[in-house]
């Protein structure tokens, strides 16, 4: 870390800055605390100054800076013997954790999520040991799991317990142990959510004051890995709606979510009590599960029949519905029964397919968003790009060469 002190003064609190890829220059503290040395990253940056608007940006930011420097210092002055006494930062990480974990799992509808938090702590186990308090958790120990990831195999743990059975078995019936087939890559996307996770824990850990300061700050994550998002046409969709399924709920929630845009999250937490009348619309209204916004959401008649008939207030309105390995294999028979030959399409593509939809027949980007929910266009503009109209009627103006 390239460490450039702004002030000279022998105080123990410094800002420093660090030169990044880009020309500009971070900004973080330096805070030096009962023999400990510990980093607090501002996002702050001082661009490569040209223009006196520029100089004046740097100025002001710089400014600030100094500001939250000088507080820090007050702070330590003020109360520099109890000042971490406020906080439990000797709380064991790995133990606070898997606190999170489990309340995932005690969270109705939420599996998926905590799986993703269970896969994580398995790679932290690796990173780190039961001995690791939060004291630890600096920027570098933060960016040292990056760089794990970086390397990680997808569910290395679960290898080392087949390698050792194999070792096992084979002495038992002496011969020699059989190679496993090589390890695969942990998938960016897989990378992405886990590193989300531990940057989760530490904010809530923030939050609950463990830690005084948050080591993520200037720490940026890993990038999205873009997916082909799988989706059903018009055509399809009339294909499924005239096709019997096995399992009458499969084909009424997943109808749904076509035609409406909605998670399985939020379908399987819908009930009668979220259903109004609305003049000529029957509107929903609910909070979303994933993003906690609340949204008001009118539906067609064709997305009302597929509810069924209305029941108490309190009631599910799709009573007996949840997910599991087996809504992947009936959706997949039930569209090969209806003569659709697309492997990649799973529940949540209903969604997908509600969003190309409504851009196909002519909606703007903005309102489509909103339908779905987004808080941020870019979000919506993906699906975008998956029906990219003007792309077809600009190919089509190329002339034949015959």
């Amino acid at each position: 870390m390239a460490k450039k002190t702004t002030n000279t003064a022998k105080e123990p609190v410094k800002l420093r800055e660090k030169k990044l890829a880009n020309g500009n220059l971070s900004l973080y503290l330096d805070i030096y605390r009962n023999g400990r040395r510990e980093y607090e990253f501002l996002k702050l940056y001082l661009i490569p100054a040209q223009t006196a608007s520029e100089k004046e940006q740097n100025r002001q930011t710089l400014a600030t800076a100094q500001a939250i420097r000088a507080k820090r210092q007050i702070e330590l002055q003020n109360g520099e013997h109890d000042f971490t006494r406020q906080f439990a930062v000797d709380t064991p990480f790995l133990e606070y954790y898997r606190k999170l974990c489990e309340d995932r799992h005690k969270t109705p509808g939420s599996n998926g999520n905590w799986g993703n938090w269970w896969s994580c702590l398995k790679h932290l186990e690796q990173y780190c040991d039961e001995y690791t308090t939060f004291r630890e958790i600096t920027p570098e120990w933060i960016q040292g799991f990056k760089d794990y990831l970086e390397h990680a195999t997808k569910d290395s743990f679960k290898r080392k317990q087949k390698e050792e059975a194999e070792k096992e078995l084979a002495k038992k019936q002496k011969r020699k142990p059989e190679k496993l087939a090589p390890p695969e890559p942990l998938s960016q996307n897989s990378k992405v959510s886990y590193f989300n996770k531990l940057r989760a824990c530490i904010n809530q850990a923030f939050d609950d004051r463990i830690i005084p300061f948050n080591p993520l700050r200037g720490i940026e994550g890993f990038k999205e890995e873009e997916v082909e998002r799988g989706y059903l046409t018009i055509e399809e969709l009339k294909l499924l709606a005239a096709t019997e399924c096995e399992y009458p709920i499969l084909k009424r929630t997943f109808m749904f979510s076509c035609l409406t845009g909605l998670r399985k999250s939020d379908i399987t937490k819908l009930t009668w009590g979220e259903v109004h009348k609305m003049g000529d619309f029957t509107r929903i209204i609910f909070k979303q599960k994933k993003t906690k916004g609340q949204e008001y959401l009118d539906i067609t008649p064709m997305a009302e029949e597929y509810m069924g008939n209305r029941g108490n207030n309190d009631d599910l309105v799709f009573e007996g519905f949840f997910y599991s390995s087996w809504v992947s294999l009936e959706l997949k028979r039930w569209l090969k029964a209806a003569g659709i030959d697309k492997e990649n399409i799973t529940f949540h593509c209903g969604r997908h397919t509600f969003a190309v939809m409504m851009l196909d027949l002519g909606n703007d980007i903005y309102t489509v968003s909103k339908l779905l929910g987004h808080r941020f266009l870019q979000t919506t503009q993906i699906y975008a790009k998956v029906l990219d109209k003007n792309k077809q009627e600009a190919i089509k103006k190329i002339p034949s060469l015959k």
